[in-house]
C-alpha cells in the first residue's frame, strides 16, 4: 500500500516538476518523466504502475502546449507529443530489462540509455520533419548539437536531460529501495 501510496506521489512530483521548468529557463529538460519510467519498469511488477509517467506526460504537455501557445503563439504537435511518449515507452522496456539484473551499474546504464533513446530520438524526428535542417549528414548533426539559432545548442538540453534522468533515477530508486525495506518492517510491527 505504502508503494502505492509513493508512486502516486511519484507522478504528482514528476508532472509538477516538468510543468514548474516553465519559470526557471535554466532547468529546461531536467525532468523526471523518463527516470520515472524507467524506474517505475524496474520497481514495480504491475504494468498498470508503468501508466504513471504516461500519466504525468500527458497531463503536462497538455498544460505545457496551452503554455506556450498562450505565451509564444508556438504550440506543439500530436506528433512531438506521441514521439515523447514512445520515448517513454521504450525507457519502461529498458527498465523491465534491468529489473531481471538490478544492480548499480544496470541501473546506470538503464539510465544513459534512456536518456541517449531520447536526444536521438527527439532530435533526429525534429531533423527529419523541421524545414529548416538540410536533409543531409550535417543538417543532422546541427539538429544533434546546435539545434536552431534562437534556441540553446540541443546538447545544453540533452545535458539537462542527462542530468535530470541522473539525479531522478538516484532519487526514485533510493525511495523505492527504502520504502521496499521498510515494509516488512511496518508489517510485522503491525502484527504485534
Amino acid at each position: 500500500m505504502k508503494t502505492n501510496l509513493l508512486a502516486l506521489a511519484l507522478m504528482l512530483v514528476a508532472a509538477l516538476w516538468r510543468v514548474a521548468n516553465v519559470f526557471e529557463p535554466s532547468l529546461f529538460n531536467i525532468a523526471p518523466i523518463t527516470a520515472l519510467a524507467f524506474c517505475g519498469a524496474v520497481y514495480f511488477r504491475d504494468w498498470r504502475w508503468w501508466l504513471v509517467p504516461f500519466l504525468a506526460l500527458t497531463a503536462s504537455d497538455l498544460w505545457l502546449n496551452h503554455y506556450h501557445e498562450s505565451r509564444f503563439g508556438y504550440t506543439w504537435s500530436w506528433n512531438e507529443m506521441f514521439l515523447r511518449m514512445a520515448c517513454v515507452a521504450v525507457a519502461v522496456g529498458i527498465g523491465r530489462l534491468v529489473a531481471r539484473r538490478r544492480n548499480l551499474l544496470t541501473l546506470a546504464a538503464g539510465t544513459l540509455g534512456s536518456a541517449l533513446i531520447f536526444y536521438f530520438g527527439t532530435n533526429s524526428v525534429s531533423w527529419f520533419a523541421d524545414p529548416y535542417y538540410a536533409k543531409t549528414m550535417a543538417g543532422w548533426w546541427q539538429a544533434l548539437t546546435i539545434g536552431h539559432p534562437e534556441f540553446p545548442p540541443t546538447l545544453w538540453f540533452f545535458r539537462n536531460t542527462l542530468i535530470g534522468d541522473v539525479l531522478f533515477t538516484i532519487l526514485f530508486a533510493t525511495a523505492f529501495e527504502f520504502a521496499a525495506a521498510r515494509e516488512p518492517v511496518i508489517a510485522r510491527a503491525a502484527r504485534g
